[in-house]
C-alpha cells in the first residue's frame, strides 16, 4: 500500500464498517456488530501507529485526495495534511475509540440497539478522523458538523426517553450557535485570504496582522482578531466553553461508553485541536489570544464548583471534562499551544479510564449512579477500584502520573504569560487545582470506601431517581431482571463486571500511568512539533520561559516529578484530597451543615449559575414569543388573511358586482354597447 492509500484506509475503515452493521445489522448474527466495526477500529488504529511512526521520521503529507467543486479561482476540495500533530491525534482518537468499542460489548449486551450503538460510534470515529487529517477549512468544517450530527444521534440514542431527546436536542442547538461564529470566521478567511487551504492561508497571514475591516458603520476592527474569536467561538460549542458549555452535562443522558467516547478523545478536544492548529492566525492577535485566555480561566474555575455538589457518578466526572477542557484553553490563550495539546492527550486517557470506570461502577450497582448509596465497592470491584484510583491521581495531577506533567506545564504557562488576563488565569488555574482534588475524591471516598450505603437503602419497586440513568427501557428489555428497579437490594452485593469491561480499564490505566513522563521532554522541549505550532516567542513569551526553566532547572521528567513535590499546586491538591477524607470518612456531618449555612450559595451551584434558567426564559421563550408572533401576523393574518383569503374574498365581491349586470336583458346589453362605443370613439378623439 501507498501512503496516500493508509491515509485513506484509517478513516474509510470504521465508516464502511459502521455503514455495513447499520444498514444489515439486523439481518447479522449480533456478534457481527461488535466484530466488524472492532476490526475496522482497530486496523485504523494498527495504521495510525505506522502512520504516527512515519511522522515521527520527519515526513509530512499534505496534498488533495478528491476534488469537490471548483467556483472561480476556489477550489473546494478533500485532502490530508499528516504532521506530526494529526498522527499523535489520530493514534489517540483510534485508541480511545477501540477501548469504548471493546468496552460496548459488555455494556450494551442486554440492548436490542446493540449493533445501532456500534454502527454510531463508528462513524464517531470516522468523523472525527476526517476533522483531523484534514488540510482544508472546507474538510474541517465537514468533520466539524460530522461529529456534531453523530453526537446527537448518540446521546438520544435511547429516543423514548424524553430526557434524552430534550438532552440531544439541547446539545445539537447549543453547537449550532458556535458552528454559526466558526463558518462566519471560515467566510472571513475565504474572502480575505482567498482559499480555504491551511498552507495557503497560513503563508498569507502576516501580510494580513494589520488588515482592517468594518463591521458596523465606520469602526474598523482587526481582520485577525475579528476572525480568529470567531473561530474560537466554534471552539466554544465543541469543547464546551462558558457560556455554551450547558449541553455537555446534559450528554450524561446517552450510554456510558459515548461518554467516554465524546469527552474523552473525539468531540469536545477538536476545538482545542482547530485552535492549536490555527496556531499561525492567533499568534497575530494578542486580543484573540486574551479572549481565549479569559474564558478558558472562567470555565475552568467556576465549572470545577459545580462538580463539589453533584451527586450524579457520570456528571462529577463530567463537570471535571468542562474544568479540565477550561485548563487546556488557558493554555491555548498563554500561546502554549503544545501544553494544550499535551493535556488534550493525557487527559484523554484517564478521563475515558474515569468514564469506563464509572460505567463499571454503575453495572455493578445495577444501575444506580446516586454516590451516596454506594459505599466500599473496592471490597467487591477491584479492578474498577485501583484503575479509578489510578484515573482520579492522574486527574489531580500527582507527580509522576501522566495528568501531573501536563496539567503543571499549564499553571506554570499561566504564570509566565504576560497577555491580559494571564493574572486571572493564573489564580483560576491553581484554585482549580484544590476544587479539582476536593470534588474527585469526594466521589472516590464515597463511592469506594466507608460504609455499604447500598444495605440502609429501601428501594421501592416502582421508585425512579432522577439521578439514575434508566438504561433501558422495560419494554426493550422484558428478560432483565433488573428493569423493574434500579440499585441494589438490602441483600444484594455488588458486583465486578467481566473481562470485556475490566480489559479497556487496565489498558487505559497504563498511559494514565506513564505517558506523561515519557512524552513531556519531546512534546514540549523538544522537536516534535517543529514546524507544526508556531509562537511569536517575543510577544508571547510562556513558551520560551518554560523550556528555559526545563533546560536550566528541572532538566528531566523525574527532576519535574521532585520539584513538583514542593510546589504549591501539590500541596493544593493534597488539601483537597485530605478535606475530601476528613468530610465523607470522617465527619460527614459537616458538608450537610456548610449546605444548610451556606444556603445560597448552594442554590446557586445547584443550579448551575442559572444558565439552563436564562437561556430557557430569555432565548427559549423569546424564540418561542417571536416565532408565534410571526405565526400569528405573518402567517394568519398576512398570507392566510390577507393574501389567499383577502383574494378570495376580492374575487367574491367583484364578481357579485359583475353579476347584478348581467340581466339578461338585451336593451340592457344594447345600452351597454353604446355607452362603451361611446367611451371609444371619446378616446380616439382626444389621442387624435
Amino acid at each position: 500500500m501507498t501512503m496516500q492509500q493508509i491515509y485513506l484506509a484509517i478513516p474509510l475503515l470504521p465508516l464502511v464498517a459502521a455503514i455495513v452493521v447499520g444498514l444489515f445489522g439486523k439481518n447479522l448474527p449480533r456478534a457481527a456488530a461488535h466484530i466488524l466495526t472492532i476490526l475496522g477500529v482497530g486496523a485504523a488504529f494498527a495504521l495510525s501507529v505506522y502512520v504516527f511512526n512515519d511522522a515521527l521520521l520527519g515526513h509530512v503529507y499534505n496534498e488533495t485526495v478528491y476534488s469537490w467543486l471548483k467556483s472561480g479561482n476556489v477550489s473546494f476540495e478533500i485532502g490530508f495534511l499528516i504532521d506530526r500533530l494529526s498522527a499523535m491525534m489520530m493514534v489517540v482518537v483510534t485508541f480511545v475509540s477501540l477501548m469504548v468499542h471493546i468496552y460496548t460489548i459488555g455494556y450494551m449486551q442486554e440492548d436490542k440497539g446493540y449493533a445501532r450503538f456500534f454502527s454510531y460510534i463508528s462513524l464517531f470515529t470516522f468523523a472525527m478522523l476526517m476533522l483531523v487529517m484534514s488540510n482544508n477549512f472546507m474538510q474541517l468544517f465537514f468533520g466539524w458538523e460530522a461529529v456534531g450530527l453523530v453526537s446527537y444521534l448518540l446521546i438520544g440514542f435511547w429516543y423514548t426517553r424524553p430526557t434524552a431527546i430534550y438532552a440531544n436536542l439541547k446539545a445539537f442547538l447549543v453547537n449550532r450557535v458556535g458552528d454559526f461564529g466558526f463558518l462566519l470566521g471560515i467566510g472571513l478567511v475565504l474572502f480575505h485570504f482567498g482559499s480555504l487551504d491551511y498552507a495557503a492561508v497560513f503563508s498569507v497571514a502576516p501580510q494580513m496582522a494589520d488588515a482592517k475591516i468594518n463591521l458596523i458603520g465606520n469602526t474598523q476592527w482587526s481582520l485577525m482578531t475579528v476572525t480568529c474569536i470567531l473561530l474560537f467561538i466554534g471552539a466554544m460549542g465543541k469543547s464546551a466553553q462558558v457560556p455554551l458549555h450547558v449541553w455537555l452535562p446534559d450528554s450524561m443522558e446517552g450510554p456510558t461508553p459515548i461518554s467516554a467516547l465524546i469527552h474523552a478523545a473525539t468531540m469536545v478536544t477538536a476545538g482545542i485541536f482547530m485552535v492549536a492548529r490555527m496556531s499561525p492566525l492567533f499568534e497575530l492577535s494578542s486580543t484573540a489570544l486574551s479572549f481565549v485566555m479569559i474564558i478558558g480561566s472562567i470555565t475552568a474555575l467556576f465549572m470545577g464548583f459545580l462538580g463539589i455538589i453533584q451527586n450524579d457518578i457520570k456528571r462529577v466526572v463530567a463537570y471535571s471534562t468542562l474544568s479540565q477542557l477550561g485548563y487546556m484553553t488557558v493554555a491555548l490563550g498563554a500561546s502554549a499551544y503544545s501544553v494544550a495539546i499535551f493535556h488534550l492527550m493525557t487527559h484523554a486517557f484517564f478521563k475515558a479510564l474515569l468514564f469506563l470506570g464509572a460505567g463499571s461502577v454503575i453495572m455493578g450497582m445495577h444501575h444506580d449512579q446516586d454516590i451516596r448509596n454506594m459505599g466500599n465497592l473496592k471490597k467487591y470491584m477491584p479492578v474498577t477500584w485501583i484503575t479509578s484510583l489510578i484515573g482520579s491521581l492522574a486527574l489531580i495531577g500527582t507527580p509522576l502520573f501522566s495528568g501531573f506533567y501536563s496539567k503543571d506545564s499549564i499553571i506554570e504557562a499561566a504564570k509566565a504569560s504576560t497577555i491580559t488576563g494571564s493574572g486571572f488565569a493564573y489564580f483560576a488555574v491553581l484554585a482549580g487545582v484544590f476544587v479539582t482534588a476536593f470534588y474527585s475524591f469526594r466521589l472516590y471516598f464515597l463511592v469506594f470506601h466507608g460504609t455499604e450505603k447500598w444495605r440502609e437503602v429501601k428501594h421501592d419497586e416502582h421508585h425512579v431517581d432522577t439521578n439514575v440513568e434508566s438504561h433501558r427501557d422495560s419494554h426493550e428489555v422484558a428478560h432483565d431482571d433488573h428493569a423493574h428497579h434500579h440499585g441494589l437490594g438490602p441483600n444484594d452485593d455488588p458486583h465486578e463486571p467481566g473481562w470485556v469491561i475490566k480489559l479497556p480499564l487496565i489498558l487505559l490505566a497504563i498511559p494514565s500511568l506513564f505517558i506523561g513522563y515519557f512524552a513531556i521532554e519531546p512534546m514540549l522541549y523538544g522537536n516534535f512539533f517543529k514546524g507544526v505550532i508556531f509562537v511569536d516567542s517575543a510577544a508571547h513569551p510562556a513558551m520560551y520561559e518554560l523550556t528555559h526553566e526545563w533546560h536550566e532547572v528541572i532538566h528531566s521528567a523525574a527532576g519535574m516529578a521532585y520539584h513538583g513535590l514542593m510546589s504549591l499546586p501539590f500541596l493544593l491538591a493534597s488539601s483537597g484530597v485530605a478535606l475530601a477524607w476528613f468530610f465523607y470518612m470522617k465527619r460527614p456531618d459537616i458538608p450537610a451543615k456548610i449546605q444548610t449555612k451556606f444556603s445560597l450559595i448552594n442554590r446557586v451551584l445547584e443550579n448551575k449559575y442559572y444558565f439552563d434558567s436564562f437561556n430557557e426564559k430569555v432565548f427559549a421563550a423569546g424564540s418561542r414569543f417571536i416565532g408565534n408572533k410571526l405565526w400569528l401576523i405573518g402567517d394568519v393574518k398576512i398570507i392566510d388573511g390577507a393574501i389567499v383569503n383577502g383574494t378570495a374574498n376580492l374575487v367574491v365581491k367583484l364578481s357579485g358586482i359583475v353579476r347584478k349586470l348581467q340581466t339578461g336583458l338585451i336593451y340592457h346589453y344594447a345600452f351597454a354597447m353604446i355607452i362603451g362605443v361611446f367611451f371609444m370613439l371619446s378616446f380616439y378623439s382626444f389621442k387624435f
